[in-house]
């Protein structure tokens, strides 16, 4: 079957309970997502088991945590995970690299996956090991929260809104650094965010919760793309493409990324990039502009083939959502009723898209 992680879980409390059954992946990213009260962080803290569910099987793996049929409950201290707050909770009497040798000395050598050099490299705070924590930005003593988990080699890390108490700029900051352990480490993550951008950048795969109920779960690219869950939305719906780079242009500082199954190319504003690596990007839906006919000399410098396949109507009466597809890659549109109803709009029908380069996230 491969690497997998089950969770089945069921709690009650007065006011809320939280009902969900999950299959996930058993390496990569999930994002849990949804908003304040949707039992994000309750589903994180069973996993770990902070709070013990009445009725839960919980199975990281080849590892069961918990199963209460069989009156299975392994304790907190002896399940194999790290786990990251939105505050850093860093021991304000040691210094960085005696914060992280802490986490360090709780595994023993021969069982150990990560070394602190390794980790201090992943996060950028080699340089920081010698500081007290309050000499150190918020964005930092993340980094160095982050990386004391990493040295308890877990088999799986819990990541509970790790950059909610960060503002715009340190959360720019550290995601860089979020991406880079996607990357080059082999420990699944389970990642709490109501942030869909983040989410975005960082997850493989998500499952959308809402009022304890899990309405949907799946890989990132189709997920964000339904038009039939609530994420299609938000002002900030849109979806996650990863394409290929196949140029890139110095002088302009533009990346130009070869569409998954396609012939069709996106320029994207970036910093230089190797020819054929990976890149993900977060194309919004309100930043696609729809013709019937290609424009030319234009500032937009994307445009590109797609074809009509669905629409729903928009949460503003006088929008809709149109979902397009190019080679297989689904785009979603938010465009007027006005405009649909001009362009004659229907499912099956050929139209050009254009996306401003500088509109796209990556």
């Amino acid at each position: 079957m491969g690497s997998h992680i089950s969770v089945r879980l069921q709690v009650k409390y007065s006011g809320f309970s939280l009902d969900v059954d999950l299959q996930l992946p058993g390496k990569g990213v999930t994002a849990l997502f949804g908003h304040s009260g949707s039992g994000k962080t309750t589903c994180l803290r069973c996993i770990a088991g902070l709070e013990r569910a009445e009725h839960a099987f919980v199975q990281i793996n080849e590892e069961v945590w918990q199963d209460s049929q069989n009156n299975l409950f392994v304790p907190v201290h002896k399940r194999s995970l790290g786990y990251i707050f939105q505050e850093s909770s860093l021991l304000a009497h040691l210094s960085v690299r005696a914060n992280l040798e802490f986490g360090l000395r709780r595994i023993p050598r021969q069982e150990r996956r990560v070394e602190l050099a390794h980790a201090a490299d992943l996060l950028g705070i080699t340089q920081l090991l010698e500081r007290a924590p309050d000499y150190l930005s918020g964005g930092e003593r993340q980094r160095v929260a982050i990386a004391r988990a990493l040295l308890t080699s877990p088999k799986l890390l819990l990541m509970d809104e790790p950059l909610a108490a960060l503002d715009s700029k340190r959360k720019a900051e550290i995601l860089p650094y979020l991406e880079r352990l996607h990357g080059e480490l082999d420990i699944p993550v389970l990642y709490v965010s109501h942030s869909q951008d983040e989410v975005a950048r960082l997850a493989d795969h998500i499952v959308l919760l809402s009022e304890g109920k899990a309405l949907a779960s799946g890989p990132i690219g189709e997920t964000l793309a339904r038009l039939d869950l609530p994420l299609s939305q938000g002002d900030d719906a849109g979806v996650v493409i990863e394409g290929s780079v196949c140029d890139y242009d110095a002088q302009y500082q533009l990346v130009t990324l070869q569409l998954p199954n396609s012939t069709q190319r996106l320029r994207v504003a970036h910093s230089p990039l190797k020819i054929g690596q990976a890149l993900r990007i977060k194309v919004q839906a309100r930043d696609i502009s729809l013709s019937l006919n290609r424009s030319e000399n234009s500032s937009i410098l994307n445009s590109l083939q797609a074809v009509v396949t669905s629409e729903v109507a928009a949460d503003n009466q006088a929008h809709v959502l149109i979902r397009l597809d190019i080679a297989g890659t689904a785009l979603l549109a938010r465009i007027t009723r006005y405009s649909r109803d001009q362009l004659k709009l229907q499912p099956g029908q050929a139209v050009w898209l254009q996306i401003k380069s500088v509109a796209v996230l990556a």
